[in-house]
């Protein structure tokens, strides 16, 4: 792909002063990005309701909604919570600066604006941004069941596969926030943490499948991770291949047709495929002697006596 044809980087420019909106679009479309105008906060989330810029330029001081309440609402929608928000202000007090990055902005810039420190500034923040991205989609594509959550416990980012497994477990279309609700209340025991308790524990909602999370460690100053398990339910696993000749994954598949389970979910638990899980599904009726899931799922009911 030539440099004309490449797709430019998005930056959403909120500022309510048009001679500065004039100014920053200007350099930044010679710069060979695009540029997204809002002169409000408002403006600016009614922008990013459809359209997500690579990068946000905010105006700390601005009437009505200011940039850091403004910043913080943005960083609250999961479609923009990771693109990054450089703030720009004449105001330059440490509480500011302060208020800023604790608002959510990653960089802090000072009027009047230098345009070569400003492009400079944009480039380093994009470059981590992909980082990050790319990080997660490895994640993503990986198939684990990851979140990471702040120091509140409240989600910070998750995979694909850790929201689908929450959901199942719990039953629930929210099933990631009622883990992340049990995160916090861990969480707030985390003093322990650092004396050497448990790195590990279980959750269930209202007698849905059990998980267990266990905690990999922090990635920043407020950004901790985890990972989300099935429960250990290996005893029924080798009840299951003691009576049917099974290997270990078609217990495990067995096991949740068994609890009712449909394939998606069952590909979600194991983190394998659908396709994955019909393959074993077919071994699974042939060495059960069955046709259908429906007979394999009363067999297997049977023998470990599920009601």
């Amino acid at each position: 792909m030539t440099e004309a044809n490449r797709p430019r980087d998005i930056v959403l420019l909120v500022d309510d002063s048009p001679e500065a909106l004039g100014f920053l679009t200007d350099a930044l479309e010679q710069s060979g990005f695009s540029v997204l105008i809002a002169t409000s906060g408002q403006a600016a989330l009614s922008i990013v309701d459809k359209i997500s810029p690579d990068l946000i330029l905010l105006d700390a001081v601005m009437p009505g909604m200011d940039g850091f309440e403004t910043c913080r609402r943005l960083k609250a929608d999961p479609v923009v919570a990771q693109v990054p928000v450089i703030f720009m202000t004449g105001l330059t007090e440490t509480e500011h600066v302060v208020h800023a990055l604790d608002s959510g902005g990653v960089d802090y810039l000072t009027k009047p604006i230098n345009i070569d420190e400003l492009r400079a500034r944009i480039r380093v923040h994009l470059s981590n941004a992909r980082s990050a991205q790319s990080a997660r989609v490895a994640l993503d594509a990986a198939g684990r069941h990851l979140l990471a959550v702040r120091a509140d416990g409240t989600i910070h980012w998750s995979t694909p596969q850790a929201t689908r497994l929450a959901d199942s477990a719990t039953g629930s279309v929210g099933g990631l926030d009622l883990v992340a609700g049990a995160i916090a209340g861990w969480m707030a025991r985390r003093d322990a943490l650092a004396h050497g308790a448990e790195t590990a524990f279980c959750f269930t909602h209202q007698g849905g499948t059990e998980l267990q999370l266990g905690f990999l460690g922090g990635l920043g100053p407020d950004e901790y991770l985890f990972r989300l398990t099935v429960a250990n339910r290996r005893h029924e696993d080798e009840i299951l291949r003691g009576q049917f000749g099974l290997t270990q994954r078609e217990a495990e598949v067995l096991l949740w047709i068994a609890k009712g389970k449909a394939n998606r979910d069952i590909a979600d638990i194991l983190g394998l495929s659908a396709r994955t899980v019909n393959k074993h599904l077919e071994q699974i009726y042939v060495k059960l002697g069955v046709e259908n899931r429906a007979s394999a799922a009363v067999k297997a009911a049977h023998v470990l006596h599920v009601d």
